[in-house]
């Protein structure tokens, strides 16, 4: 008869020995997160380093800052469809740039512009003169993904390497550039550039107090279960 409140003991401590593992587990993630963040910060705080150098790190190349000269191919353009910005529809401007000593075109995403129908825009419009001098940090380019759409007058919906030679019909370099300055010369007025991007901690630590409360909560319950258990067992004997 006493086995009864010994499992109504082991259950809730089964349970809160799973809570408290997961509430580790978002502590564990919050850490790697935070360092994550140290990473960024101190990319984003280096003096921008030249193209060439970058792409000869074999490091991740994510966050780098770099400055580099080079012409705009405004002829192989594309529109990624399907990008918002305060809320509001709009596309990125994808454009490729021919720089010296680089034998693949390197990717700019030169910034956001309005489309009532976040898939359609006129480049044109948004062009910045054909040699320039910029700044930006680098994100990789997957090498595989969705193929871009045989129509070549349709927008992309995601960029990788595949779907841009496709598409440009030339060897694309394995980072893109977000355009962060505003130095070029231009006709008429420039894409919204991205936003550097903030580290955020992000609710781990908020989930790990959670988890940790569900713990004790187990803990709790249990010990009171098997004590009422024990009682009730004693005056049934």
């Amino acid at each position: 008869m006493r086995l009864r409140p010994v499992l109504g003991l082991v259950i809730p401590l089964a349970f809160a020995a799973l809570f408290a593992r997961l509430g580790v587990w978002q502590l564990v993630r919050h850490e790697e997160r935070e360092a994550a963040n140290a990473r960024l910060l101190e990319r984003l705080h280096q003096p921008p380093t030249v193209l060439a150098k970058a792409l000869a790190d074999t490091t991740d190349p994510s966050w780098r800052i770099v400055r580099v000269a080079g012409r705009f191919r405004y002829d192989l353009e594309q529109v990624l469809a399907g990008r918002t910005n305060g809320g509001s529809p709009g596309v990125h401007l994808i454009t490729p740039m021919a720089v010296p000593g680089t034998d693949s075109l390197v990717i700019v995403t030169r910034g956001w512009v309005y489309s009532p129908d976040a898939a359609s825009a006129d480049p044109a419009r948004w062009r910045e003169g054909e040699y320039v001098t910029l700044t930006g940090y680098l994100m990789p380019l997957d090498s595989t993904g969705p193929a871009a759409p045989e129509d070549g007058a349709r927008p992309l919906r995601s960029l990788n390497r595949a779907a841009l030679g496709a598409r440009i019909g030339a060897p694309v370099a394995r980072v893109q550039i977000i355009m962060t300055s505003d130095s070029a010369a231009r006709a008429d007025s420039v894409p919204r550039r991205l936003a550097t991007p903030v580290p955020d901690a992000g609710p781990h630590r908020s989930y790990a107090i959670q988890w940790f409360a569900f713990a004790l909560i187990a803990l709790i319950g249990g010990l009171v279960l098997y004590r009422h258990g024990i009682v009730s067992a004693g005056i049934a004997g």
